[in-house]
Formats: C-alpha cells, structure tokens, sequence
C-alpha cells in the first residue's frame, strides 16, 4: 500500500490587540505544549530563538503550570561568541527567563565554548548534544521537537538562515554552521529545515508595526521563498503565528480565533 502524503497543515495565525495579550496567550500555548508532551513521554523538548523572542516569554515566570525540571531546551541558533557575550543568545535567554525560573542548568543545551576555532566540530557536537536527547528516545531520522519557537528579521531570516544562503538547501545535517552571516555577529551554528520542518509545532512571535512589511510578504507571499516562509512544518506538525495588532495591520490572510 503506497504511503499517503499530506501537504503541510495552514498555518494558524493569532493576532492580539496588545502585546500584553500576545504574551499571555503565548504562556497558555507553551504551557499547552508542555502538557501534552509531559503526559505522552516525560519530558518536553524546546528550541528557542534570541531577539526579541525571550522577552515574549515572560508570562512563563511565576507560572505555576511549567514543570521547569522536565524541560530540555536547545537553541534554534547561537552565536559563536562567549555564553556572557551580549551577542549570546544563550545570555539573553538567561537573563530574561531562565535566570528567574527554576530550570535547572543541565536540562539548558548551551553551545561547547571549548570548540570556537573549529565550527565544523562546534555544530557537529552540538548535533550530537541532540541526537543524545532524541535518538535513542525518539528513533527518527530527525528530531521532533515539542516545539520551536523562531523570530522573523527583517529581512525574512529566521534562526540563522538568510535569504539566499546556501543553507537554505541543506537536507541531511541537523546542525550547520555559518561564517558569513550577512547579520553581526558572522559565525553562528542554526537548526536546519529538516529540523524545523519535522518540529511538532513551530511558532512565530513578531510585534511591532516594524514587522508589518514583511509579515505580509512572508505569509501572503510564500512563493517568494523568503527563509521564514520556508518554514512549512511537515504532516501532523503544525504551524502557528503569534503577533500583535501593528504586525498584522498589512496581512491579507485573516487571523484564526485563539483557541486553547
């Protein structure tokens, strides 16, 4: 019997009036994720990207639901600078969520400092920080996040994938890295799209009329092939947009009701 193939679910977009709701709506989602995850398998695994992303998380801090010492949180992308760096994203995270919850550092997957004059190696043993969470747990060609949460730049990256980058078309490495980034800092390692792409759920955050242009071209104009439109998360994965209302004023596609 021939295998069906499913095209990738609509993304589900959620807009909100103020970012105040966008942040506590996001908690309910991950808290959600969370749930369903910890009920089928123990843990719940998560990347998250820097930015603006962490910020958005706050609704995370004093919330009783989040069971802190089940997680196991990678990075979609790092900057390869020192975890103290203000580049980091890893310091970032730390600052604005992990320093103020009681997520115990071991279960927080942090680039090998020890490992910056080689980035073949560096983004090889961070493959291998995964493949020791998900492999043998998991046994899938790729991982399966719980869930990805990304941020959209302004020019349509997301992670560290950048429009017209041959990392675009990278199939096999869970792990790749980039010494050109057309962004500051230039060396970074990023999740790929077979990664991404095979998450249980991927989710956006964007807020700002800032995001507005490019919102619209990412999710009225896939076609364009825009990193962030790229990201299609295949059958049963699910797609979700959360932004505010000044990120959405240029959308054609209308929002979907939140629904927990």
């Amino acid at each position: 019997m021939a295998a069906v193939h499913h095209p990738p679910n609509p993304p589900a977009l959620h807009s909100f009036e103020s970012v105040d709701l966008l942040v506590e709506s996001l908690a309910a989602f991950v808290v959600k994720a969370q749930k369903e995850a910890i009920d089928k398998k123990g843990r719940f695994t998560i990347a998250l990207s820097g930015g603006s992303l962490p910020k958005m998380l706050k609704g995370l801090i004093n919330n009783p639901a989040v069971k802190w010492d089940l997680w196991q949180v990678f990075y979609a992308d790092e900057r390869v600078v020192p975890l103290d760096d203000p580049d980091s994203n890893h310091l970032l995270c730390t600052q604005e969520l992990f320093s103020k919850v009681p997520i115990p550092k071991e279960n927080i997957h942090t680039i090998d400092v020890s490992l910056f004059d080689d980035l073949e190696e560096l983004s090889d043993a961070y493959e291998k920080e995964l493949i020791r969470e998900f492999a043998q747990k998991d046994a899938a060609r790729f991982p399966v996040f719980d869930l990805i949460l990304l941020g959209m730049g302004p020019d349509g990256h997301t992670a560290s994938l950048f429009p017209n980058h041959p990392l675009l078309a990278e199939e096999d490495r869970w792990v790749a890295y980039i010494e050109d980034s057309p962004k500051p800092p230039p060396k970074r390692i990023t999740l790929t799209y077979p990664v991404i792409n095979h998450a249980a759920r991927v989710a956006f955050v964007a807020a700002g009329a800032g995001k507005a242009d490019m919102l619209s071209k990412v999710l009225d104009h896939p076609e364009e092939g825009l990193p962030s439109s790229r990201v299609r998360p295949a059958y049963p994965g699910q797609l979700y947009w959360f932004v505010d209302a000044p990120a959405a004023a240029k959308l054609e596609l209308p929002p979907t009701e939140f629904k927990l």
